[in-house]
């Protein structure tokens, strides 16, 4: 056997064959480190987002009870304006009334020809009318045609009476409802609390799993709790008339 011969023969040992054939290792991409790195991250960033989720839901609930408060006063100030508009209309009414049996006494001195008894009822009539008549009837009485027999039949004469009542009630209603949606939205964020508050327990307890794929499993499950809970909430809409720099004095 030649030298170059052995020379090959030597190389190529046993030993250095299965040194090549044996596979190289692979790098792991979530050791132990950054595990509890990622950890703390996430456990920093959750509980900010738990103060936030915390906070624009009190405030909603502060809303809630505004709204509801003053949709209460509204209310209670609709329901007395429509009772005084309800009386205002019946004095209007038997104010009416009134003046037709002074017109109907009027005609009938005419009848009897007693033109200063005629002329004596007219002038009662338009006293007692310019003394008891709201601007609301002297108003429709001045757009009366010779067809009509009453002021109430001019178009849109009644609604005027209850115009301020039911405006009131109708700002009481919007409050009621915006008061509404600040409780389903106080109730939104609450929700979301649950869910950051079930991955802050999980995040608490990664480091306790000696086995690291547990790690890697309970770490991912609260990562996909952050990231779900943080979409649903920025879908959830924020209190009425908020600005963060008012809270500083800028706003």
């Amino acid at each position: 056997m030649s030298t170059e011969n052995k020379e090959q023969v030597t190389a190529s040992s046993p030993a250095e064959a299965e040194e090549e054939v044996k596979p190289k290792k692979k790098k792991v991409l979530l050791t132990a480190g950054r595990i509890e790195i990622i950890t703390a991250v996430f456990l920093g960033i959750t509980a900010l987002l738990t103060a936030w989720a915390t906070w624009i839901g009190s405030l909603h609930g502060g809303n809630q009870a505004t709204n509801y408060t003053r949709s209460n006063n509204l209310a209670t100030e609709g329901n007395s304006a429509y009772n005084s508009a309800m009386q205002m209309y019946l004095s209007d009414l038997m104010a009416w009334n009134t003046a037709i049996d002074y017109q109907l006494d009027a005609e009938v001195a005419k009848l009897k020809g007693s033109t200063a008894e005629a002329q004596i009822y007219e002038n009662k009539m338009e006293a007692f009318m310019s003394q008891n008549c709201s601007k609301i009837m002297t108003e429709a009485i001045q757009k009366m045609d010779k067809d009509m027999t009453s002021p109430f039949e001019v178009e849109g004469t009644t609604e005027k009476y209850f115009e301020g009542a039911n405006a009131l009630i109708a700002q009481s209603q919007e409050l009621l409802e915006e008061g509404q949606r600040d409780n389903k939205n106080g109730d939104a964020y609450n929700l979301v609390n649950v869910i950051y508050s079930v991955v802050l327990f999980l995040l608490g307890i990664v480091g306790i799993f000696k086995n690291l794929p547990n790690r890697k499993v309970v770490l991912g499950v609260a990562i996909v709790g952050v990231v779900l809970a943080t979409a649903y909430m920025c879908t959830i809409p924020l209190p009425t008339g908020f600005n963060i720099l008012s809270f500083f004095g800028a706003g």
